[in-house]
């Protein structure tokens, strides 16, 4: 039976290639637009949602995020990034279990489409990535996912990390043969190779093979901080993404995470191989990691996705307050005039969408895309009086705004409640698991 839902009397902000803006309505039929304007005409018996004095937009898309770490969030302060590892976040990771990985991935999930981000890329551990994928096929979180994939056998890398390279690949494969399409299209797979320090050249090679037998996207890190360069230029006596390209991991199906720092010559690689970068603006700070020079990227027409990354190198989730550094931190070094909020939103959005292949369905409000909105309260202390919605989303919305949020036609939050699972609960299990895991690093 066909399903009919309309939003009306909302302010949409399309984020589509024009930056159209109107006030009026959106007709969605089962899970996609079907007509938008200020005057449509959708049947009688269709449920409607009154979004009077709300923005309704796409639905945030953050391309780097790892949801099996949220049980670590506040434990992981003051560290940079391989400190950050080997200390905490490594043995983090070694000692969950099944149920471990399932709750952490329900918490952020919650937190996530709360918020109003309806589509992830987010990169697991290296076991248990099947229970991130149950997670997102119950909460309904729109979700690109993958097992982290590491089989450099080094003393810093615990021991229930490590893994051997065909071990690694089966298990990837096989995730994809159970995982890949499914839902309405709606659970991906991406294979996720952690960063060169910790896989082996033959895993690197094996897995852009697969990515392109399989037309895979492959999601991993890059040039995140200095020390970490240094020491891959060291070992391998080139820049790394001369590295990574000549191992056939650049393209357009593959998405680097951070990119804090890039000569000129891994800055021409990017951009003539149209790889993506992830910016991930409260990681990089919190991380002492460096600002990524986000506004000479983009004059470099590369493309730039947004995530918050981890809950342990950032401490939340929230894509409105990515938003808002992603355009606060660049006008320092490059003026006031850095970036435009049109462009912010749009990192967060379609360009998103750029990254996970998915432009004709997500990432701007159109006809015939996937129905993925939020509907942003718009009357509030803090974001009247609004002359600019583009301004307002970017500089002032919070993710606590965030009332309705549909995902595939589906009404997910409705109120500011989630529909999908029982909140409350999950954060009573996730405090009762974070607990029993520190007691075992």
């Amino acid at each position: 039976m066909t399903k009919n839902l309309v939003i009306q009397n909302g302010l949409i902000v399309t984020a589509n290639e024009h930056l159209d803006v109107f006030t009026g309505d959106i007709w969605i039929k089962d899970d996609c637009i079907v007509s938008m304007g200020s005057t449509i005409s959708p049947p009688n018996d269709a449920t409607r949602i009154d979004a009077t004095n709300c923005i309704v937009m796409p639905g945030l898309i953050q391309t780097h995020v790892h949801t099996c770490q949220t049980l670590a969030r506040g434990y992981a302060d003051h560290l940079s990034l391989l400190d950050w590892l080997k200390q905490l976040i490594w043995p983090y990771e070694a000692t969950l279990t099944a149920s471990d990985v399932a709750i952490a991935a329900k918490l952020a999930m919650t937190e996530l489409v709360l918020g109003g981000t309806t589509s992830i890329l987010d990169m697991g551990t290296v076991r248990h990535t099947e229970h991130i994928f149950q997670a997102a096929h119950d909460i309904g979180i729109r979700a690109h996912i993958g097992k982290v994939m590491m089989d450099k056998q080094e003393d810093m890398i615990p021991k229930p990390l490590q893994e051997n390279t065909r071990q690694s690949i089966d298990e990837s494969i096989a995730l994809y043969k159970q995982w890949h399409g499914k839902e309405n299209e709606r659970l991906h797979y991406a294979l996720a190779p952690r960063f060169s320090l910790s896989c082996t050249k033959q895993l690197l090679v094996e897995t852009a093979q697969i990515a392109r037998d399989y037309n895979l996207l492959i999601h991993t890190h890059a040039n995140e901080t200095l020390e970490e360069i240094e020491l891959i230029q060291k070992e391998l006596n080139v820049t790394h993404l001369e590295y990574l390209h000549s191992l056939g991991l650049t393209g357009k199906h593959v998405a680097l995470a951070h990119c804090v720092h890039l000569q000129d010559i891994e800055r021409n690689i990017i951009k003539e191989t149209e790889t993506h970068i992830v910016h991930c603006p409260s990681s990089n700070l919190k991380l002492a990691s460096g600002i990524a020079p986000t506004p000479e990227y983009l004059k470099e027409h590369i493309n730039i996705g947004i995530g918050a990354d981890g809950a342990p190198c950032n401490n939340n989730l929230d894509g409105f307050w990515e938003m808002r550094l992603a355009a606060l931190i660049q006008c320092p070094r490059f003026t006031a005039k850095a970036l435009q909020t049109h462009q912010v939103l749009r990192m967060a959005t379609l360009s998103g969408a750029q990254i996970l292949g998915s432009t004709d369905q997500i990432g701007s409000l159109e006809v015939n895309k996937k129905a993925d909105i939020i509907i942003v309260d718009n009357q509030n202390s803090h974001t009247v009086p609004q002359n600019n919605p583009y301004s307002t989303l970017v500089y002032t919305s919070r993710s606590s705004d965030v009332r309705d949020v549909i995902i595939d036609g589906k009404i997910i939050v409705k109120e500011k409640h989630l529909l999908t699972a029982d909140t409350e609960e999950t954060i009573h299990h996730a405090q009762e698991h974070a607990n029993e895991i520190f007691k075992r690093i």
